[in-house]
């Protein structure tokens, strides 16, 4: 992801905002796959993200560094919504989801997990007065029933209650990262560094409540299981920092500040699709007949709010609009997404 050109922002939703809304879903889809493995092999969930968290930081800091030279105002500027980017959907929501995959299959966790779609469209509802319109609503619905049916909940497993809980936790965590990472204003951070930022703060934390005493901290250097062969640890450790989150974060935010909350939170519900590609490319698991028609509806549901935030762009000046406010930008300020140095 290199810093794109005048023409690249200009292309707006339909163009980079889409491809990095695809490259985030996929980046994020990994990290179950990297979680499993470390989480089998004896780390605790908490060790876990402090350590993607930790690395991803560091991994970030020169290029950061670099881009916010002479622009540290930004830092000092909006240092609440980074403390809150950092504390909850970087920190809170990786925590919540991990815990949650020791207790459930991966799939049952991202299915709670993206329970925050609806959060997110529903607080857009109520405290900005967007009142989702017929065709939101319906892909909603298509989604969120998509979901359900890639997932397969009909089996005989049983959730545990305690991972409903982590597993709910992570969808408000879920619901705060999209809008916090779509509230930008004419000069914000840009999104490297929002990404930067907000894993410094929430590595700091976790690792102080590790030291605290209060997260349990266990690491292994011992080999894992992972797509079938006994790696090395730090191969899922360096999966989990710089694909699924240094990658992952940074495309997410920058498609978020160009699609908006609502729609880049339903392009994000294609992680789902993509960790059970991961699960057939690696594991062998071929997804079933069923849940290839659930993959059709989510695709359908992200269309149907995709169509529904063009037409609304295109109501005729002097007619109401119902689109989102404050977190959006317009096409000519937006920020341009800057990647990891290759």
């Amino acid at each position: 992801m290199s810093t794109a050109g005048t023409s690249a922002v200009r292309s707006g939703p339909g163009g980079i905002g889409v491809t990095l809304a695809v490259l985030s879903a996929a980046t994020f889809g990994t990290s179950g796959t990297f979680g499993t493995s470390l989480i089998q092999a004896g780390w605790s969930p908490a060790a876990a993200v402090v350590a993607r968290i930790t690395a991803s930081a560091l991994m970030l800091t020169v290029p950061a560094v670099l881009q916010l030279r002479g622009r540290w105002f930004l830092l000092r500027r909006e240092a609440g919504r980074v403390i809150a980017f950092g504390l909850v959907a970087v920190a809170g929501c990786q925590l919540f989801y991990f815990n949650a995959i020791q207790r459930m299959p991966v799939g049952v966790a991202l299915l709670l997990e993206y329970m925050g779609v609806v959060l997110v469209v529903g607080w857009l509802w109520l405290r900005h007065g967007q009142r989702p319109r017929r065709l939101t609503v319906t892909g909603a619905v298509a989604a969120i029933a998509g979901l359900v049916l890639v997932l397969n909940l009909t089996g005989p497993d049983r959730v545990s209650p305690v991972g409903v809980m982590w597993g709910l936790l992570a969808a408000v965590g879920l619901a705060i990262y999209f809008m916090l990472s779509a509230a930008a204003g004419d000069e914000s951070l840009p999104p490297l560094a929002m990404a930067w930022a907000g894993m410094c703060v929430g590595g700091t934390v976790l690792a102080g409540l590790g030291w605290a005493g209060v997260l349990r901290l266990a690491a292994t250097t011992s080999p894992v299981d992972m797509a079938g062969h006994r790696v090395s640890w730090l191969l899922p450790v360096l999966g989990l920092s710089l694909v699924a989150a240094v990658i992952a974060y940074v495309a997410g935010i920058g498609a978020a500040r160009r699609l908006g909350p609502k729609l880049g939170s339903f392009f994000g519900m294609g992680e789902v699709l993509f960790a059970i590609l991961f699960a057939w490319l690696l594991l062998g698991q071929l997804p079933s007949a069923m849940q290839f028609l659930g993959g059709a509806c989510i695709v359908a549901g992200i269309m149907l709010v995709r169509v529904d935030e063009m037409r609304g762009s295109r109501q005729p000046a002097g007619q109401p609009q119902q689109q989102e406010t404050g977190p959006r930008l317009s096409p000519r300020r937006q920020p341009v997404s800057g990647g990891p140095a290759h």
